[in-house]
This record gives structure tokens, sequence and C-alpha cells, in this order.
């Protein structure tokens, strides 16, 4: 029985600061640090001695996550740079409000998935789709049998549905707005192979003690 479980990284730089993410590479706080060691001690916890696989997308914050969970379980770090959050063009790595006052607002119908939210470079949410499906195919098609997969908020949320076997016509409405330092449990059960969605945005090891 396949698991796969989905961690969004914790608080970063660019979170402190108020700065657009997407390819903004910034590094984790302090604070996110610790919240990656307690990442780290759930998913210890659950994995035990099984062998596992850890794919993280290239970016800092989430390369020194799955930092965290390689030393806890003693492997390499899988890096795919298709598993990056969504761009925002020249508006990542600038304040919050300079991407609010030129934003492009989705339209509640139409082409949501080619929208394009106006800052130039920006990616479109179809090109996200396009190539975080084929990014989880990858991974799936390993034989490893627990698999941790180290992504960002967005982008996690179209794994999730990627994983659902959803179309990727049908994702222009469906997200699940998950939590920085979020664990989410994927589960394929064999007896008649559905993919499970078994825990959801897990946030409870980000409580301070």
């Amino acid at each position: 029985m396949r698991h796969v479980y989905l961690v969004t990284h914790p608080e970063a730089q660019h979170h402190v600061d108020g700065l657009v993410g997407g390819w903004h590479d910034s590094e984790l706080t302090p604070r996110g640090h610790q919240q990656a060691e307690r990442i780290a001690d759930v998913l210890a916890t659950r994995i035990g001695d099984q062998p596992v696989e850890i794919h993280s997308s290239d970016l800092r914050r989430t390369a020194q996550t799955a930092e965290h969970l390689a030393q806890r379980f003693a492997v390499d770090v899988h890096t795919d740079s298709r598993l990056r959050e969504r761009t925002n063009g020249e508006a990542d790595g600038r304040p919050q409000a300079w991407l609010a006052e030129r934003r492009i607002p989705l339209p509640e119908y139409g082409d949501r998935l080619g929208h394009h939210d106006g800052p130039a470079g920006a990616e479109t949410r179809l090109a996200l789709v396009e190539r975080l499906y084929p990014a989880l195919d990858d991974i799936l098609a390993r034989p490893a049998e627990t698999q941790i997969i180290v992504s960002h908020g967005s982008a996690s949320s179209y794994l999730i549905l990627a994983w659902l076997g959803m179309p990727k016509a049908a994702t222009d409405r469906a997200f699940f707005p998950l939590t920085s330092g979020s664990i989410t449990t994927l589960r394929h059960n064999d007896s008649h192979h559905s993919h499970q969605v078994v825990t959801l945005n897990e946030t409870h090891h980000l409580q301070n003690p």
C-alpha cells in the first residue's frame, strides 16, 4: 500500500517580509527551520524504519525543508523544478501590495485556467497544471511505497487534484487552501486501487509546545 506524504514548506523569509513568493528564492526563517524539524518528528513517527523517498521543489525554502527530512531518514533528496510554486513573473520578490495594484482579477467564468494575472512573465494556472501532473506521474511511477513530496501551497493543491485523477480542465475551480508547514497524507488502497486523501492540511505540529 503506497503512502505519499505531501508537505508544504513552513515559514519562509518572504512570508515575514510581505513579499510575493512564486519563484522568488527565499530561505526558511529560524522559525521555519524549527517547524521543519517538527514535520520530521511527525513523519519519522509515522514512517518508522520503512524505506522512504523524498522529492522536492528545487527552490531553497523547499530544499531546506526536504534536507531536514533527509537527515532524519538518512536518504538523498530528488529535486525537481516542476514542483515549484506558480511564478508571478516580475511580481516575484516584490511587495504584496505591488502585485495587488496590478493583478487582473480571475474571472468567475470563462477561461480561468488560461487567465493571465497581469505581471510580465506570470505563469497561467494551465501552465502550472501541465508541469505538475507529469511530475507527480513520474514520482508515482517509481517503485517506492513510501514517498514524501515537499512543495508549495498552491502547487500542492494541484498535486492533490492530480492524485485524485481530476481532469486538467476541471481544475479551474477546485482548490485546497493549504497552510505553510502542513502535512497531507495520500494513500493508494491495494484492494480496490482507490486514491485516498487520508489527512488534509494537518498543522497540529506547528502549535507551540
